[in-house]
């Protein structure tokens, strides 16, 4: 099924028609008769779109508009009106409806605004799923045990022994005439390291301080290695660099380089 439409419209006609256009293109279709029947679908069930009749005697379109915003929220509608309350469904649109359509409508017509408020709905929803992963992910970040998110943070200049300086915002480091250049995660990674100097991080530690993910026992120290190998390389082109990070068996990772000055 494309996506679940529920229609609501008090003319049997109408419902009959819109339900026969909707099915043939393989959405998943409940009616109601009713205002009251309407919102007694979406208190106990979700839908990703509702056609809705403005005119209806009883609970009107609008109070049902006002209704599904509370029960479901992420549902959106198209107005179903005659000419003579087209004012209030402009005024519904206004109001968050999606869409609206002058009866008698064409299946073309419908299928149009149909295809818009779905393509939308799709949007939405991979919108919504995005935020929900980075905040996720800032979360792990914070939480992660021993990590040392209270230590004060480094000057984005730091000087190592021997006059070794490191620009951590343009991720240089460099002796003299001898310079080197990081790549962003390279970067990262010494950032990391320097504002943990000491300190021995766990490979999973550094995977999510590094690359922002978690990861299992077996398979942080894989991504690791490539990583901390090529920094390695970078880093022996000045005095003692290749030992700046040691690697601590079976736990991950200390960098033990020239104390540093700010």
């Amino acid at each position: 099924m494309k996506g679940r439409i529920l229609i609501v419209d008090d003319e049997a006609t109408a419902r009959i028609s819109l339900a026969e256009i909707l099915h043939l293109e393989e959405f998943e279709v409940s009616v109601a008769d009713s205002g009251e029947m309407g919102l007694e679908y979406l208190e106990k069930e979700t839908f990703d779109l509702m056609l809705l009749d403005i005119k209806m005697p009883g609970i009107d379109g609008v109070e049902v508009l006002k209704k599904a915003a509370e029960h479901n929220p992420e549902c959106k509608v198209i107005l179903l009106t005659a000419h003579g309350s087209l004012k209030s469904a402009i005024e519904a649109v206004r109001q968050g409806a999606h869409d609206y359509l002058l009866k008698p409508a064409s299946p073309g017509e419908i299928l149009s605004s149909v295809s818009r408020a779905m393509t939308e709905r799709v949007d939405s929803d991979r919108r919504r799923r995005l935020i929900e992963q980075m905040e996720a992910s800032l979360r792990q970040l914070k939480d992660v045990e021993g990590i040392a998110k209270d230590a004060p943070m480094i000057s984005p200049v730091v000087t190592l022994g021997d006059g070794i300086m490191v620009d951590l915002e343009r991720r240089e480091i460099w002796q003299g005439e001898t310079k080197v250049v990081f790549t962003p995660t390279e970067g990262k990674l010494m950032k990391v390291m320097l504002e943990n100097r000491g300190r021995v991080l766990s490979h999973k530690e550094l995977v999510l301080l590094v690359q922002g993910y978690k990861t299992t026992d077996w398979e942080a120290p894989e991504i690791l290695r490539p990583l901390v190998s090529r920094l390695r390389r970078k880093l022996a082109k000045f005095p003692n660099g290749r030992e700046w990070i040691s690697n601590v068996r079976g736990t991950g990772y200390v960098f033990d380089g020239g104390e540093s000055e700010r």
